[in-house]
């Protein structure tokens, strides 16, 4: 090792990952990685079963770009109990050229957070209806936040329906909104059943842990998009297949990765479809090489299962403007 190291921690991140410009930057990353610019190992993934708790490691980098990204994040389902965030983690930046540690990042978790967000902001952008102004949100967690603050950079909302198993944080998720300033004019309420939030709805955003499946296509209007955020696992679903049988397209954040894991993952192997019914990748899509949205009728599903090559987007963005106005602590590895 060599050099110095750039230590960031999560209040200086945040107030250098802007919601909008990281929504830029996952346009970017999705399509260089659908455009063969990107190497993206596969994801690790560390389960702790005794403290409920899972680990989740990935990697990426950029053809050109000036640095790669390894990232740890972690999620511990119990620690709101003790006092403690449910989320955590931090992504190491490496000089591309020499291979030396660029950066710590120590976000506890804000990163993934962040790009999860933006990236189900990017597939609304291109796969849902101009018009699209009712959301439904399945899940109640912080990333049930982002995705709906993401959204509203993309798409006027006018009502935003929410469901979660515990009533009373779906109700404490809708006083929160209900008073952010960046989702003007939006009227917010808490559903008594998935089947209720999705009715009519013209965005369905699926962010759970859940194991069995939550979503019906029969409760889906014609023109709808799916954006399925929460099955990063092999054993986590949250749509039923039969969602992705009567969809007109599917899209995948990577297709590799969606079939070892995600909604696709679970569609394929039970035989429901084909994999050639997938549509697109996202970044295929962003990239200009196949089509989004092209009809007001087309249910279209999106399969979010969160790609390395965000986070090392989203990292070199943080790390090339801390170095342009001077934010963080340098410590010496030698």
């Amino acid at each position: 090792m060599s050099g110095d190291v750039l230590i960031l921690r999560e209040p200086e991140i945040r107030s250098l990952l802007d919601p909008r410009a990281c929504i830029q930057a996952m346009e970017q990353a999705f399509s260089a990685y659908s455009t063969g610019q990107a190497q993206v190992p596969s994801v690790i993934q560390l389960d702790v079963p005794e403290n409920r708790g899972e680990i989740h490691i990935k990697a990426g980098h950029v053809r050109g770009w000036p640095y790669y990204a390894v990232k740890i994040v972690s999620g511990f389902r119990d620690n709101p109990k003790l006092g403690l965030s449910a989320n955590d983690g931090m992504v190491v930046v490496f000089d591309a050229k020499t291979g030396a540690p660029a950066a710590f990042l120590l976000d506890n978790g804000f990163i993934t957070d962040q790009r999860t967000g933006a990236a189900g902001a990017v597939a609304a952008k291109f796969l849902a209806g101009k018009k699209a102004d009712v959301v439904a949100v399945i899940g109640t967690g912080g990333q049930a936040r982002y995705q709906v603050k993401m959204l509203a950079l993309v798409r006027a909302l006018g009502e935003v329906r929410v469901w979660g198993r515990d009533p009373h944080k779906a109700q404490g998720y809708v006083d929160d909104l209900g008073k952010c300033r960046e989702i003007p004019a939006c009227h917010f309420a808490v559903a008594g059943s998935v089947q209720e939030a999705v009715a009519g709805a013209d965005i369905v955003v699926t962010v759970t842990a859940s194991r069995e499946p939550l979503l019906r296509a029969k409760w889906l209007k014609t023109g709808v998009t799916v954006i399925a955020v929460g099955s990063d696992g092999p054993d986590k679903q949250e749509l039923d297949v039969d969602v992705l049988l009567r969809a007109d397209k599917i899209v995948a954040d990577s297709l590799p990765q969606c079939l070892r894991l995600g909604e696709i993952h679970h569609a394929v192997e039970c035989g429901a479809i084909r994999k050639e019914k997938i549509h697109a990748e996202l970044g295929e899509i962003s990239a200009g090489l196949k089509s989004g949205r092209t009809s007001d009728e087309e249910m279209i599903i999106c399969d979010l299962t969160g790609v390395g090559v965000q986070d090392v987007a989203a990292a070199a963005l943080v790390l090339e403007r801390a170095k342009s106005t001077g934010v963080g602590e340098k410590i010496s590895l030698k």
